[in-house]
């Protein structure tokens, strides 16, 4: 691992330690999308089982799955 990619992922761990519970990050494959969370802290889905768009604040473009491994 490069000095690079170990500073990346520490920054992500702490991060992750400071994450608000009113937020959560869904992944496409071209970006990650921060997402707020409904009234009730749940995630706001869309009745086809999508997420909501309108729930959206910020998007990332950084690679990934997608989720679907």
């Amino acid at each position: 691992m490069t000095v690079d990619e170990k500073k990346a992922i520490d920054a992500l761990r702490r991060l992750a330690k400071k994450w608000p519970d009113t937020l959560w990050i869904f992944a496409d494959g071209n970006s990650l999308h921060v997402t707020r969370c409904g009234a009730d802290g749940e995630r706001v889905m869309l009745s086809h089982g999508g997420v909501d768009p309108d729930m959206i604040v910020e998007s990332i473009n950084i690679p990934n799955d997608g989720g679907d491994f």
